[in-house]
């Protein structure tokens, strides 16, 4: 994943296109320059950061004002109501904002940009989201690179 923020970018997996309920790996730039993985479940309109984390392999970078990271998490964790099972089709969620000492903030727009419809990671999808609104996304661009890494990364054996 990858955003132009100095805090935080994360994708989130969805049963509708609302927060609640929610699984959500994202990547976060914290006060000492490292950019950190976090698992988070959203509890309403508030990510409730998870502290088993799922996440493996890490790497990430904070570089020329844009948090980017990668890993891999398991498609499904067995009795874990925090991980959704990623072998069914989810909305995407995605959001960026800014972090405090290392913790996420609320999102920089009123409406992230959500998938218009359930996407499967073991088909391609080419997402493109016109609107004006996510212009701070650089680019439609910018949104498939992190679909397509969100597919690739989370294609790993669990």
């Amino acid at each position: 994943m990858s955003s132009d923020t100095d805090g935080w970018v994360a994708v989130g997996f969805s049963s509708d296109k609302k927060m609640g309920g929610d699984d959500v790996m994202g990547c976060v730039h914290d006060d000492n320059g490292r950019v950190r993985i976090h698992h988070f479940y959203n509890v309403g309109q508030w990510a409730k950061e998870i502290k088993r984390n799922p996440a493996r392999d890490e790497e990430g970078v904070f570089d020329n004002n844009r948090v980017t990271c990668r890993f891999k998490r398991p498609l499904y964790v067995p009795r874990e109501e925090t991980l959704v099972d990623l072998h069914l089709s989810w909305y995407y969620l995605f959001a960026w904002g800014p972090a405090i000492q290392g913790s996420i903030t609320r999102h920089d727009i009123d409406n992230p940009p959500v998938s218009d419809h359930m996407i499967s990671i073991y088909k391609y999808e080419d997402i493109f989201m016109p609107s004006t609104a996510y212009q701070t996304f650089n680019s439609p661009l910018c949104l498939l690179l992190i679909v397509a890494l969100t597919f690739y990364l989370l294609m790993g054996t669990p």
